[in-house]
């Protein structure tokens, strides 16, 4: 997975894509996040190698929530040779080793439940897109809670106009890099990929 030799196929799969109301926020549906079409195994290893590309994944592990990041999670796991800690949606009886996440955002609440975290952890966070940034704002909190510490956060999309990076920014001090950019035509309903 050579971030070197790049396609351009995650523009190609976001460019006019499809929008729902999801909460009270639209999010596109694509072959990336949903698997709607199948996820081509190229579209991931570009995703994958650009994401390398991006950060340092100088870390001990890589922390994902499993819902739609969790199959890049495991692909970046692979490639970074790093180990990977999960965030999910229910819980297991671990001795109180599982670290609870109350989420409350635009798109989705409940509670995650991060695994595999030790005090003194460095985590490079993952995901498959921020827009609110209110998953990855609890995310930080648990690893926080947890006695670790975020060294870096990196994405493959950013819904721009949803504000996510700049929230994570001014309330942790941590920049947020991603691959491409989008937002949504309003009149269409259709995502755009930002130059």
């Amino acid at each position: 997975m050579d971030g070197g030799n790049i396609t351009m196929l995650l523009e190609e799969v976001y460019t006019g894509a499809p929008t729902v109301k999801s909460g009270s926020h639209p999010t596109t549906v694509n072959e990336f996040t949903d698997q709607s079409p199948a996820l081509r195994p190229e579209v991931l290893a570009e995703a994958v190698g650009r994401m390398l590309a991006l950060g340092k994944f100088d870390a001990d592990k890589i922390l994902v929530e499993e819902d739609k990041g969790a199959v890049l999670g495991g692909a970046l796991s692979l490639a970074a040779g790093l180990p990977l800690a999960v965030a999910r949606w229910y819980a297991y009886d671990l001795g109180g080793r599982s670290v609870p996440v109350p989420v409350d955002g635009a798109r989705c609440r409940g509670t995650l439940y991060v695994n595999g975290i030790e005090p003194g952890d460095r985590l490079t966070l993952v995901d498959d897109t921020i827009s609110t940034g209110t998953t990855l704002i609890s995310l930080i909190e648990a690893v926080r809670a947890a006695g670790a510490e975020v060294a870096e956060i990196v994405v493959a999309v950013e819904q721009s106009a949803d504000g996510g990076r700049r929230k994570v920014a001014e309330r942790f001090g941590i920049a947020v890099r991603s691959v491409i950019r989008i937002t949504v035509d309003e009149r269409t309903g259709r995502a755009v990929v930002l130059p």
